[in-house]
């Protein structure tokens, strides 16, 4: 590994910004301000979500299913019988070759 081409690992204090909930992880990011957690001082990162307020995580806004996907699927893109239309007539056209 080349010396001083590496950003410096260090870990950083998480916020979520919706929430407030405050997590420690290992990053390279360098954030200026600092703050107190758990009796020592870190780098802060605000993060507009974290895992404490995304609805996948939560459950907050579940997608309820009461129908299949795929039966959804076929009652989406069924045709109607006034869509289907006479397939195109096919033109033929004859090349004439010079000699």
């Amino acid at each position: 590994m080349k010396e001083a081409i590496h950003p410096e690992y260090q870990e950083v204090l998480f916020i979520d910004s919706s929430t407030g909930f405050k997590f420690i992880c290992g990053s390279t990011l360098k954030p200026k301000e600092k703050e107190m957690f758990e009796g020592k001082e870190y780098p802060v990162y605000r993060a507009p979500t974290s895992s404490a307020s995304h609805p996948f995580f939560t459950g907050s806004k579940a997608l309820i299913d009461s129908e299949g996907r795929v039966d959804k699927f076929k009652k989406r893109y069924a045709k109607k019988p006034e869509q289907e239309v006479a397939p195109a007539p096919v033109v033929v056209k004859k090349i004439n070759k010079k000699k």
